[in-house]
């Protein structure tokens, strides 16, 4: 795969969703933030750049220059800032990988897609119409879902557990591990070895 190799430019996206404020910081809605959260301290780099309304930095991963954001718009307005990185860097959907949770999958389940509707996600309800497709690769994050009578917007926005975090810790480091499949060899491998 030949990547443009502008100066300071980049091949890839790699967005978290969540929302910002230390009050959402740790909840279930944020599953993405604190994944991409990881991901730069593994590399040793501060997500501490402000543009695109979102606090993002750009470091190698996986062979790669890699912009790695966090949206800073709420979650529900996340596709803002991931479409103003991607048409800045001139980066097409099939390189935009998002990450984020997901109230179908079991706690800590990871699954890679590479389209997909929106699946009542409101931050990737955005990314779709601001990237104008639905055909971008995606890493969800399972958080479970509040069974039968629960309030789903306490759920994602409430913090989990302390079982459910130790889980999720696990989970977020597989979800690197997908996102350096992807980027090296693709999502169908990333799925096969993944999902």
């Amino acid at each position: 795969m030949l990547f443009s190799k502008s100066s300071g430019g980049a091949d890839w996206i790699v967005a978290g969703l969540g929302n910002p404020g230390s009050q959402y910081a740790h909840t279930r809605h944020n599953m993405g933030f604190l994944t991409v959260d990881l991901l730069a301290e593994q590399a040793g780099v501060k997500l501490n750049k402000i543009k695109f309304k979102s606090a993002y930095n750009i470091l190698p991963f996986a062979g790669c220059r890699c912009l790695v954001m966090k949206p800073q718009t709420y979650m529900n307005l996340s596709g803002e800032a991931v479409g103003e990185a991607a048409r800045f860097y001139k980066i097409p959907p099939e390189r935009v990988l998002v990450i984020y949770d997901d109230i179908s999958l079991p706690v800590g389940k990871i699954r890679v897609r590479p389209t997909g509707s929106a699946g009542g996600h409101n931050g990737i309800k955005s990314v779709i119409a601001h990237l104008g497709t639905q055909d971008f690769p995606r890493i969800k994050i399972g958080v479970g879902s509040p069974g039968q009578g629960g309030d789903m917007v306490d759920w994602v926005i409430g913090a989990p557990s302390q079982g459910e975090r130790k889980v999720l810790l696990e989970s977020f480091q597989r979800a690197i591990l997908a996102a350096q499949c992807i980027v090296e060899d693709g999502c169908g491998k990333a799925m096969n070895d993944f999902n």
